[in-house]
């Protein structure tokens, strides 16, 4: 019988595990599905784009992963049983269920109001594809002159709001942010994104804490009040919390906690990638949300479920940060290098250059998506057998 890896997601992370699992390990012994609620690869990194009328290339994964010995299984993942090892979907002929021998877990993250009143009532996000194209259509309803907060000083807050401002001049912009603009930056980039904020005309609240959402605005810690017409959450992410009603280790934010393997610790059959895993990068630092930790910890965790397969030698984890990129709209952006463990180096890239770097940076991770068998190496390995049943730890 063969091993049958199911891949739950096919985002940045979930994609990319998949392709290369197809990849490491030769069809004849192996049976790989990629399971996805869209029919559509979801360029996650430029729904700021999507949401100012901008117009993404459209990737239906069917067509992606043809001819490739990756399944596409368009359904929407409803619960996962990690002790009989099942999965329940549904999809277009209604509910199912699949069984796995190993899992890959990918399903990422999507908006958390963090507990803040009015947020899911009142506030836009960024987080997805429909929540992108909901606030896409509410920004093409606003009049000149109308009001735009966006809550949140992290990068997504920050590439939204440079967004909004630069295909909206004619509106009102302005952040809301907990600490001051781009503090954990360089000075070098702080300085940078201080001139294209005052360029923008994006009004700055910086050491603002948002208590409250309302139709007309934001309400802050100490009262104030930010009035807006629409209003923009970017503030926290959470992931998808199918993982926290299962019988896996999951961390407070409710994250698989995996080894640095990406393999669950406490069911070794189940591999957590992307968003939705709590694991290790260099130093021991917990990787954060982000393309640049799901595609190499995508890659790490194939390359060891096909080592431990082919009983080969596991990989070392290497997972670590080069650089942070952020848009500042379509012409500027600010590179700030970073150590492996994400800390900001004196250095970073400005301007149109960095803006060119960025726009090459998420080019290629989706051109990876777009071409699972053109990247190397391939070199599709037999199963051996297992010399001992997997067994849960705890």
């Amino acid at each position: 019988m063969k091993h049958r890896i199911v891949v739950l997601g096919a985002g940045y992370a979930g994609a990319n595990a998949a392709a290369r699992l197809a990849r490491r390990l030769h069809p004849a012994d192996t049976e790989i599905t990629l399971v996805n609620a869209d029919p559509e690869f979801v360029e996650r990194v430029r729904m700021h784009q999507l949401a100012t009328g901008q117009d993404l290339k459209r990737r239906a994964l069917t067509d992606v992963f043809a001819g490739t010995a990756v399944q596409m299984r368009l359904a929407r993942v409803t619960a996962v049983d990690a002790e009989r090892k099942t999965v329940d979907v549904v999809d277009a002929d209604g509910p199912g269920e699949m069984a796995y021998d190993t899992l890959v877990y990918a399903l990422g993250s999507a908006a958390a109001d963090c507990g803040v009143p009015g947020v899911a009532e009142h506030a836009h996000d960024v987080a997805g594809k429909q929540s992108a194209l909901r606030l896409r259509e509410r920004l093409a309803g606003l009049a000149a002159g109308e009001a735009v907060l966006v809550v949140g000083g992290g990068l997504t807050g920050i590439e939204a709001v440079t967004e909004i401002a630069e295909a909206r001049p004619d509106l009102e912009v302005s952040l809301a942010a907990r600490g001051g603009l781009g503090d954990w930056l360089s000075k070098k980039a702080q300085s940078h994104l201080s001139k294209a904020f005052d360029r923008l005309g994006i009004t700055v609240h910086e050491h603002t804490e948002v208590a409250g959402v309302e139709p007309t605005g934001a309400v802050t810690a100490d009262g104030r009040a930010i009035p807006a017409q629409v209003t923009v959450w970017t503030a926290g992410f959470a992931a998808h919390p199918i993982a926290g009603a299962t019988s896996l280790r999951v961390s407070a934010t409710g994250q698989i906690v995996v080894d640095d393997t990406m393999r669950s610790v406490s069911h070794p059959d189940v591999y957590a990638v992307g968003d939705a895993a709590l694991a290790p990068g260099a130093n021991g630092t917990p990787l954060r949300m982000s393309c640049a930790s799901g595609v190499p910890a995508a890659y790490h965790a194939a390359d060891a479920i096909a080592a431990r397969l082919t009983g080969r030698q596991i990989p070392q984890n290497k997972i670590g940060y080069t650089a942070q990129c952020i848009s500042l709209g379509r012409r500027d952006a600010v590179v700030q290098w970073v150590t492996p463990d994400d800390q900001p180096k004196p250095s970073a890239v400005t301007g149109k250059t960095a803006a060119r770097l960025k726009e090459m940076i998420c080019k290629a991770a989706a051109w990876s998506i777009s071409h699972p068998t053109s990247m190397l190496p391939t070199r599709r390995r037999h199963t051996v057998p297992a010399e001992e049943p997997l067994a849960t730890t705890v």
